[in-house]
């Protein structure tokens, strides 16, 4: 059986097993219970996206660029202090900081959202039948009737599978 890690403060066996990469490199941390509760690891109150983004570890030169909110005069130690901006101008002033954190925690820096798949057809149908009515008014402006009946045919076969799908 293999030897348990042992804390790297006190040397009892470690428990607690905190993994940080930091510019590519890895850095393991392994803490027995009563040393991780001393440094507020196992508090989930403890670790908070201020203290994350505001680390020098992270990023050297946010710690130092004393960066005040025009709107709110918030500083990078308020945000830590706190937790949460004063203002929304602060998510501007504050962007070079968090840009690089959240491409790195998210899949980008601008939320897109979802879109529910019923709500996609119903639009794409209500689309469909919107240009179908523009075509129709401009087929019998230029008095292109069999366009304007082809164009007609259309609107109603679009209305009637709306009128034929089921309610959810």
């Amino acid at each position: 059986m293999a030897n348990p890690l042992k804390c790297d403060l006190c040397s009892k066996p470690a428990t607690v097993h905190l993994t940080q990469i930091v510019n590519n490199k890895v850095h393991k941390i392994d803490l027995c219970e009563a040393c991780a509760q001393a440094k507020g690891v196992t508090d989930p109150s403890g670790f908070s996206l201020a203290d994350l983004l505001l680390k020098a570890s992270l990023n050297p030169e946010a710690a130092t660029t004393g960066v005040r909110c025009e709107q709110c005069g918030f500083t990078q130690t308020d945000f830590k202090k706190h937790g949460r901006f004063g203002c929304p101008a602060c998510y501007e002033t504050f962007k070079g900081i968090l840009e690089p954190m959240l491409d790195n925690m998210h899949k980008g820096t601008v939320h897109t959202g979802k879109v529910p798949q019923r709500a996609l057809e119903r639009k794409s149908l209500y689309d469909r039948l919107t240009k179908l009515e523009v075509d129709l008014s401009d087929a019998i402006k230029s008095e292109r009737y069999e366009d304007a009946a082809r164009c007609r045919d259309e609107i109603n076969q679009v209305k009637q599978s709306v009128a034929t799908k089921p309610s959810r």
